[in-house]
């Protein structure tokens, strides 16, 4: 068998989460083993922190199987380049990250070859498609997990792990400053804020940010001194939510739409209004009461929730085993609905208990990341 170079670590996150949690291991990695580069796939935040990109993550930024299909001639072109680029260059180690429809089979043949592979987020077998632990058995040498009920489930199937906490419960302060927060975006409230999130991808902007504004349109008339805070993930999603709120002239006088920073956003807030993903776990870490909201082309929406293996789509509820939050998904993302469940989410004692439940569930994900990280890749670099 070929011998690895061992003169870099190829990466490979897709979408803005993924390169948000890697860039939190990545400069880690890079000070253990400054002889190594760090190459492959990530964001912004991975490139700033010394990746070399051979594309960019957002070129994997796709949901839902009818959207997928679209893009699958580039995604596949982009996967077989992986393969080829990663297998011919032998590197010490090749680092999946979430992203497992595009990481996994990458892995596979990569690990196939003699090269190391660690898998950062395991693919969510509790959730759906349980059947994907014989894959991820065959294409991991070790995973890096940031739940910790899921030690038991990837022990049982005897594949390696080490739980290394979640990379937010350490970036988001266990006691947010709402009124610092608020004097750095200059927002001077007389009623309740609101943070509203639509999604980081164009399709989720297409499908959730009308039932969002139409809500806020709602709340508005029974809460007129409220405000909207909106963060976009990059210009071109600022342009696409602009574009819907145009269209909800009332919200759009009330609301600062942001250049990024969604955590100050959440920081800054009475309530949150998020489509479903990481965005969920980051509310419930702020201490915020939230209402999820979340729709798609229905064909989309039955093929995914046909293989679901769990009752909640949001990660504070499905890490709690109970509906913390309301979720309001396709025919329930109204904006009925979706207002009423903000207008409870802003009473006091609903205020209180969250914030209490969410405070201990930031203990519960709560370790040095960065740490656990490297010397579980350092322990499989030496074997």
């Amino acid at each position: 068998m070929e011998q690895l170079t061992n003169n870099s670590i190829i990466w490979a996150a897709g979408e803005n989460s993924g390169d948000y949690l890697a860039s939190r291991v990545l400069p880690a990695v890079a000070a253990s083993r400054p002889n190594l580069k760090m190459e492959g796939i990530g964001g912004n935040r991975m490139i700033q922190d010394g990746l070399d990109p051979w594309f960019h993550a957002s070129e994997l930024s796709v949901r839902g199987y009818l959207e997928v299909i679209r893009h699958l001639p580039r995604i596949l072109k982009i996967r077989r380049e992986m393969m080829r680029r990663t297998v011919q260059l032998r590197p010490a180690a090749y680092i999946g990250v979430d992203a497992p429809d595009f990481n996994l089979s990458i892995e596979e043949k990569v690990r196939a070859s003699g090269i190391p592979v660690v898998h950062m987020v395991a693919p969510a077998v509790w959730a759906w498609r349980p059947q994907r632990i014989h894959q991820i058995k065959r294409a991991v040498d070790h995973l890096l997990l940031i739940f910790p009920f899921e030690e038991k489930i990837f022990k049982e199937a005897g594949i390696p792990s080490t739980y290394i906490g979640h990379p937010l419960a350490e970036i988001i302060p266990m006691v947010p400053d709402t009124e610092g927060a608020r004097r750095k975006l200059n927002i001077a409230a007389q009623g309740a804020v609101i943070a509203i999130l639509p999604g980081s991808r164009k399709d989720e902007i297409r499908w959730c940010a009308p039932a969002f504004f139409g809500a806020a349109s709602l709340l508005l008339k029974q809460e007129p001194r409220t405000r909207f805070i909106v963060p976009g993930a990059d210009e071109q999603r600022k342009k696409e939510i602009l574009e819907v709120l145009n269209r909800f002239p009332d919200v759009e006088d009330n609301t600062v739409l942001l250049d990024g920073k969604s955590h100050l956003a959440m920081e800054a807030a009475d309530a949150i209004l998020v489509a479903s993903g990481t965005a969920t776990l980051e509310a419930a870490l702020y201490k915020k009461p939230l209402v999820v909201g979340y729709a798609m082309p229905a064909l989309s929406a039955m093929l995914i929730l046909s293989k679901g293996q769990t009752k909640w789509i949001s990660l504070p509820n499905i890490l709690a085993q109970k509906t913390l939050v309301p979720e309001c998904v396709q025919m329930f993302c109204s904006p009925e609905i979706l207002s009423s469940h903000l207008l409870h989410a802003l009473e006091p004692k609903r205020q209180e208990y969250l914030k209490e439940v969410f405070s201990e569930m930031h203990e519960t994900l709560l370790r040095p990341t960065a740490q656990l990280a490297t010397e579980a890749i350092d322990q499989v670099l030496k074997r």
